[in-house]
């Protein structure tokens, strides 16, 4: 298995262990057995489509979730909007993130509520962790199972991003700290980057 490879699984690994870890909602795979039971192949369609269309879908569908997950969890408050521009994704720590990401979100969503058994029934948080793991995979990444369940988060403020993102500037201590307190190790950390 070679080096970028490697990177690749454990990058996916941490973010099993975010997802799992920072959702407070109970978790499982068959969430939508009932209530939108094809929510997987859905997403997956939209992702692939948008990832044939650009291959940055892949980085920035990524980036997009470990924003979201390191703020509040992982309950999409990144994909809120505020009509005074005050919100998690209006923070000059958000403003890079690519729209690319934010897209394959929007298009995964469009893609569900097309289907009339599945409109306005998945929480925009598991589309993000699918699209996701979806965009790694097509990347050659490994497929991994997601547990559904999260639920949407209602608050997104700019305020709320403060001291939970990395900075360029961060030295090994800081960057330590900060991935400590979301769970997670240094050589978690160093997968991530």
């Amino acid at each position: 298995m070679g080096a970028p490879r490697i990177i690749v699984v454990l990058s996916i690994l941490v973010l099993v262990i975010i997802c799992v870890q920072t959702s407070s909602a109970q978790l499982s795979r068959g969430f939508y057995g009932n209530t939108c039971p094809n929510v997987e192949q859905l997403v997956r369609s939209a992702v692939e489509l948008k990832f044939q269309q650009t291959f940055v879908t892949a980085p920035a569908t990524l980036r997009l979730f470990f924003h979201d997950c390191f703020v509040r969890g992982c309950d999409a408050s990144i994909l809120l909007e505020s009509p005074t521009s005050q919100a998690e994704k209006n923070h000059p720590d958000d403003i890079s993130l690519a729209g690319d990401g934010f897209d394959t979100v929007i298009k995964a969503k469009e893609a569900i509520d097309n289907d009339s058994q599945c409109r306005n029934k998945v929480s925009c948080a598991d589309i993000l962790a699918l699209a996701t793991r979806d965009v790694v995979n097509l990347a050659g990444g490994p497929f991994y199972e997601v547990e559904l369940g999260r639920r949407d988060g209602r608050i997104s403020t700019i305020a709320s991003v403060q001291r939970h993102l990395p900075h360029p500037e961060f030295n090994l201590d800081q960057l330590n700290s900060m991935f400590s307190f979301n769970g997670l190790s240094q050589i978690d950390m160093i997968a991530l980057s």
